[in-house]
């Protein structure tokens, strides 16, 4: 017979344990160490679009950072190694073919654990975040970084860079070393 009073105990442990991993990632701007170009603000990883109107059809790329928490630039890292905007519920997305990544790749916004014939994104969503602030894709030698030329956006006073995946020990720092902002 099953001790109903112990099960009710472990199930609300269980139960607190799963809510308290779910949002115990803190909402950060992943922003580049380096701020090349841009002394005062720095890059940050960034969806092109404002408020409701996100692009997530397109590559995710370095915008100036802002200076709060906006649907285009939150982003929480979980502890299985994903990076997530939870505005727009998708995660940072490696581009590859049959698990195969290229250096140079584009980074990609999908649903997580998106999977679809030819395009199963389940692991290339997930990066360790290494000790110099590299952003490594699990299982290759590539980590996330800026491109070396910038460009003004819409406001003359923004800038931008494209983002990819480089192999780690050939790009320099200052182009792929990231913290994480709490905001």
């Amino acid at each position: 017979m099953i001790d109903l009073r112990l099960w009710a105990v472990t199930t609300i442990t269980v139960v607190a344990a799963l809510v308290s991993h779910a949002v115990a990632a803190d909402v950060v701007h992943v922003r580049l160490k380096d701020r090349l170009d841009r002394p005062e603000e720095g890059y940050c990883l960034d969806i092109l679009g404002t408020g409701t109107n996100l692009l997530l059809d397109v590559p995710l790329f370095a915008h100036n950072c802002k200076s709060g928490p906006t649907p285009d630039s939150a982003v929480t890292l979980t502890e299985d190694g994903q990076l997530v905007f939870p505005a727009a519920k998708v995660c940072v997305t490696a581009f590859g073919v049959n698990n195969t990544v290229l250096p140079g790749t584009s980074i990609l916004l999908r649903p997580c654990d998106f999977r679809t014939t030819f395009f199963d994104t389940s692991e290339l969503q997930k990066y360790n975040y290494l000790k110099n602030g590299q952003l490594q894709l699990r299982g290759h030698d590539l980590c996330l970084s800026v491109g070396e030329q910038s460009s003004r956006t819409y406001s003359p006073s923004d800038r931008w860079r494209v983002l990819s995946l480089q192999p780690c020990t050939e790009i320099e720092l200052s182009y792929s070393s990231w913290e994480m902002v709490t905001l």
